[in-house]
């Protein structure tokens, strides 16, 4: 592979980081951590790579092994997403900002604003009243709506597709500012989340481009996962030594899987990366079965979300904006 694929200040950022890690760890007797966190890194390797290949992050593949698989209480797991991502998910941004991969900034900047928002009111005054294992089975299951729905959109065969928000207008601002709002409330409970949930708007809604949606999704994140770690880290201080000691062994992982992960799907078609998608939504619900293993009352509340976001997702794709500048269209 060709040096000049990956931009100068990615390999500075990425030298930079390893440097700082190696001599921390040497510094304070550290290695010892990675054996003992031998299975999170195993995770990680997964996990940086779909947060850097698809709008979910790193935390919608941890988070359910850590705290249903491998006994990691739900505090633990969402402070390590968020001090993770924090350089994973800086990483692949950094590679999409270099290598000037197409975003849309409105969207990127009003979902920010409205999330950073949701993330400190979800932080204080929803993550006491929400148990895990009911927030998770809601999650996956939700996305599994939103996957089976942009199936449904993806077999039209004139299905217009932008490159970004066209004939952006107020009302366009109120909207993703709202959607933000909501989604740094569902990042508050998981370490991540606000990235996959206004991705589903910015493709049902706007017909967006994954494509464009998706390196947008991880910009929004990035921004989300840094002022959660902040919050979490230097406000409440409450990231356990257990936490730290995670996210020390995982940091040589994601600094690569991430921005490889940012890498290999941009390089891939449409139509390969939206199958990419449904694949991920599916594992990872069937994933989330497996480990929840969901009684009655559980199951049918899994099955109801999943009804609801059928009925939301496809009312969402069916309401018509009519944007009124020319664009261009794209239906491959």
């Amino acid at each position: 592979m060709n040096y000049k694929n990956y931009p100068l200040i990615y390999w500075t950022y990425l030298v930079v980081v390893l440097a700082v890690w190696f001599w921390f760890m040497i510094e304070n007797d550290k290695f010892y951590i990675l054996q003992d966190n031998l299975a999170v890194m195993i995770t990680m390797v997964f996990g940086s790579f779909i947060a850097g290949s698809s709008p979910e992050g790193s935390a919608s593949v941890a988070y359910p092994i850590f705290t249903l698989y491998l006994g990691i209480i739900p505090d633990v797991a969402r402070n390590f997403a968020f001090a993770i991502q924090s350089i994973g998910m800086t990483a692949a941004s950094i590679y999409i900002l270099n290598k000037k991969i197409p975003l849309d900034w409105n969207y990127i900047i009003y979902v920010t604003l409205g999330g950073l928002f949701g993330l400190v009111l979800g932080t204080y005054y929803l993550v006491p009243h929400v148990l895990p294992v009911y927030a998770k089975l809601i999650f996956v299951s939700l996305w599994l709506a939103f996957g089976i729905v942009l199936f449904l959109e993806n077999r039209k065969s004139q299905r217009v597709i932008f490159e970004k928000i066209i004939d952006f207008r107020n009302m366009d601002i109120i909207n993703l500012l709202v959607f933000g709002f909501i989604g740094g409330g569902i990042s508050s409970l998981f370490g991540t989340g606000i990235n996959i949930f206004t991705f589903c708007f910015l493709v049902i809604y706007y017909k967006v481009n994954e494509k464009v949606a998706t390196p947008s999704s991880i910009i929004i994140m990035t921004v989300e996962t840094i002022a959660g770690f902040v919050l979490h880290a230097l406000i409440m201080q409450d990231i356990a030594v257990q936490t730290y000691d995670m996210w020390l062994s995982c940091i040589p992982i994601v600094i690569f899987f991430a921005p490889l992960g940012t890498y290999l799907v941009h390089k891939i078609s449409r139509h390969s990366f939206t199958t990419f998608l449904y694949v991920i939504f599916f594992v990872q619900y069937i994933g989330a079965m497996i480990v929840i293993k969901p009684d009655i009352p559980k199951s049918m509340l899994s099955l109801g979300i999943i009804i609801f976001g059928l009925i939301f997702f496809r009312y969402i794709s069916s309401l018509t904006r009519n944007p009124i500048l020319p664009v261009e269209k794209n239906n491959h």
